[in-house]
């Protein structure tokens, strides 16, 4: 029976693997999407693992967890990414942990994100989060309220707008997860037009990757491909 380490290494082969056969098929260079490895709920052992393995940019979901996994594993110099819901009163933590956050969805949380990171640190890079599938318990922004957003958190100091993320409803259609996922390219491609120079995509996870990296992604969040499934407690 293999060691967890070593079934951790394969895995991300594989799904390195998985993800350049993705870029191959959509006729995109596989260089240009990056692995976000997401690490929330597992200990800080298993991303010391997957760190040993080559894995440098990890995803955390809560705040509290993530911020002693950073604290952690300050020696790794690994790149820090918070992808979760962020209440208000949270953001600190963040602000001077992370090196990205992709979850914004309303300018309080950008306001208080920008004033919080210290001056010594390179701006943070933020994506907004876009509610594509409509779900009303989903996070994010409408996507008609996108511009006057986006154009908001661009204007803020300490931040760096970089691009727009989507958690699209789950489905088994490859049709409708492009569908999705084209919306989000959409929306950059126009707020670039209007304007912005956003570069990044962060879609697609362990489920739906082939078909966000087919419309554009520039970053897949993946957890359980590489970890394994996840037990809650």
């Amino acid at each position: 029976m293999q060691d967890y380490k070593s079934g951790l290494s394969a895995r991300l082969q594989n799904l390195v693997i998985r993800i350049a056969r993705a870029a191959e098929a959509a006729g995109r260079d596989a260089a240009d999407v990056r692995l976000l490895a997401v690490s929330k709920t597992w200990p800080a052992d298993c991303v010391r693992e997957a760190a040993a393995a080559g894995q440098r940019a990890f995803g955390e979901n809560y705040v509290q967890e993530g911020a002693e996994k950073v604290d952690a594993l300050a020696g790794l110099g690994l790149e820090w990414h918070f992808i979760g819901p962020l209440q208000s009163n949270k953001t600190r933590q963040v602000a001077n942990r992370f090196a990205w956050v992709h979850s914004i969805d309303r300018l309080k949380i950008a306001e208080r994100l920008s004033a919080q990171r210290d001056a010594h640190l390179p701006p943070l890079e933020v994506c907004i989060q876009v509610n594509v599938s409509g779900e009303a318990s989903k996070s994010g922004v409408a996507p008609a309220a996108l511009p006057e957003l986006a154009r908001a958190v661009a204007a803020l100091p300490r931040l760096r707008l970089r691009g727009l993320m989507a958690i699209p409803e789950p489905t088994s259609d490859v049709a409708l997860q492009r569908a999705r996922f084209a919306t989000l390219r959409d929306l950059r491609d126009q707020l670039n037009a209007d304007g912005l120079a956003l570069d990044t995509l962060s879609m697609g996870m362990s489920d739906d990757l082939e078909a966000a990296i087919a419309e554009g992604s520039t970053m897949v969040r993946v957890g359980t491909a590489i970890f394994g499934s996840r037990v809650y407690h």
